[in-house]
């Protein structure tokens, strides 16, 4: 990375060699991507006293010291994209944004493919660049707890147009269009529980007048009223909820289950493996949700992946509907695959371009011969898009001709063409906005209803996984840090690593507008 960003340097101001990297290097630990040259010192002295058993030794000298801090600083710059992880990732992109001053930087969703905790950190960034370089910043984003927290002024558009305007403070506390109603009320409440999040269609109907231009017309809908609408789920219900599926025996049992990659020699021999999941155990009921939470890297995926067989695990046992699953292979695990499902993160590359929406949905049923003929399996794909609500008419089209909330609920229907009792949810709304967040949420609730469907659902945004789960397990480093009901662990997390991830979560509410308007010397009422 270091000889490609150099040149840039170069390309705009004629310095030598050395000097750009050397500005690289001030950036990247104006970024906190690289540490400052005193905490690197102390790394350096540390280094050196424990590499001499705790002997009386004298400290090195200082051109010795200066040698080893250069020597960490350029290691960073030999690395390239793919060894950094997402945030790193997105500090680097920041430090690049500002390496030549800007007056202006345009940050477009810089943290949408990021957890809480991450997302947090580079919004602190981003607050602490705006205001030691006195730099503006154009923040987009489809989340408008994020604009709370950054933000001291909000542009809403819709289909192009701007369609309300004003400061934070009046845009939260007083919105005037429907459109943005909308947004602040589909995001799912964590100091509430609803049993169906309102969405933007609930403020407003949306018409096209003959020449082409979009008429809105607002519904007759305040913000408390849409919550209350919704009906709150009390603590009662939820917990005779959880006793009458707990009555029955699990449908999938996990036990010490352990999954590693195997760290190669020069060789190809393996010297040891990098554990993603180490010793997890967990149930999961029958018409139950179990939320799966935790930071990038944690280990969810891999677990998932391995409850699905797509990844070996090194040892442990995976128990579903009353069968030993793990060493499964041929015939029994074909048959296996028709009862558990998985919905992916990125509804635009889990589709085949090549494709029509009708044939992936339909080759499930050719693979496995479900439907006594083609007409028959025709018929369950138009019943499947009815259901997810979109037009059976285009059955024809291709992935591209969709929208993501229309992608996703087309890999919804594709999951449901083999009537699984269990489906793995991975992140899969993690990608859309919010509006259309709220949509797909609210249709994966009725078809778990409707098809007394089992999930894992697996996301780093623990207000989304509190919407939708009976319980929620959180991990961290591949391990299970705790479970419980998705009450007790907003409301009494016995970890210090899960009040970490609650604490990161945007509010979004007045008061956290108050609080960063006040940093800013700006008084609201």
């Amino acid at each position: 990375m270091g000889s490609s960003w150099s040149k840039q340097f170069r390309q705009h101001e004629a310095i030598p060699v050395p000097e750009a990297r050397r500005r690289v290097m001030n950036l990247l630990q104006e970024v906190k991507l690289l540490p400052s040259d005193q905490e690197l010192r102390q790394r350096v002295l540390d280094n050196w006293h424990s590499h001499r058993n705790g002997t009386v030794v004298t400290e090195p000298a200082e051109r010795d010291l200066l040698q080893a801090i250069n020597q960490q600083k350029q290691a960073i710059l030999e690395r390239y994209p793919h060894e950094l992880s997402g945030g790193q990732i997105q500090r680097m992109m920041i430090a690049m944004a500002i390496s030549c001053n800007p007056a202006l930087l345009i940050a477009d969703e810089p943290t949408t493919a990021l957890d809480v905790t991450v997302q947090a950190r580079i919004l602190d960034l981003l607050r602490e660049l705006r205001d030691r370089r006195g730099m503006s910043i154009l923040f987009i984003t489809h989340d408008l707890s994020l604009i709370a927290d950054i933000a001291d002024a909000v542009a809403v558009m819709y289909q192009g147009k701007i369609v309300e305007y004003g400061s934070v403070w009046e845009v939260f506390s007083n919105p005037q269009h429907p459109y943005t109603k909308g947004l602040l009320t589909c995001r799912p409440q964590l100091d509430r529980r609803l049993r169906h999040l309102p969405t933007v269609s609930d403020f407003m109907e949306v018409s096209t007048n003959p020449d082409g231009t979009v008429l809105i017309q607002e519904k007759p809908l305040d913000l408390e009223y849409a919550l209350r609408r919704n009906q709150e789920v009390g603590a009662t219900e939820t917990s005779d909820r959880l006793q009458r599926l707990q009555a029955e025996s699990p449908l999938l049992s996990v036990q010490e289950l352990r999954v590693g990659f195997p760290v190669r020699s020069v060789l190809g021999q393996t010297q040891h493996h990098v554990m993603a999941v180490d010793g997890v155990s967990f149930e999961v009921y029958p018409g139950e949700t179990l939320g799966l939470v935790g930071e990038s890297g944690c280990g969810k995926t891999t677990l998932a992946r391995t409850l699905m067989k797509l990844v070996k695990p090194l040892g442990g046992q995976i128990w579903f509907d009353g069968r030993e699953i793990t060493s499964l292979t041929g015939k029994p695990l074909q048959r296996l695959r028709r009862e558990m499902q998985i919905i992916f993160q990125d509804p635009y590359s889990s589709l085949d371009p090549r494709m029509s929406i009708g044939d992936a949905i339909l080759e499930p049923l050719r693979i496995h011969k479900v439907g006594a003929s083609q007409a028959n399996r025709t018929d369950r794909v138009v019943y499947l898009l009815e259901r997810v609500g979109l037009d059976p008419g285009s059955i024809n089209r291709y992935p591209h001709e969709f929208s993501g909330g229309q992608r996703q609920r087309i890999c919804i229907a594709r999951s449901l063409a083999l009537n699984p009792k269990f489906i793995v949810c991975d992140e899969s709304v993690s990608a859309l906005d919010v509006s259309v967040q709220a949509q797909v949420l609210n249709l994966l609730k009725e078809l778990q209803d409707e098809f007394k469907l089992t999930y894992i659902f697996i996301s780093h945004d623990l207000s989304v996984v509190k919407f939708m789960s009976d319980r929620i397990m959180v991990m961290n480093r591949g391990k299970i840090e705790e479970i419980g009901t998705a009450e007790q662990i907003y409301r009494s997390p016995q970890q210090s690593y899960t009040r970490q991830l609650i604490s990161a979560i945007p509010i979004g509410n007045l008061e956290q507008i108050r609080q960063r308007q006040a940093e800013r010397g700006i008084m609201v009422n």
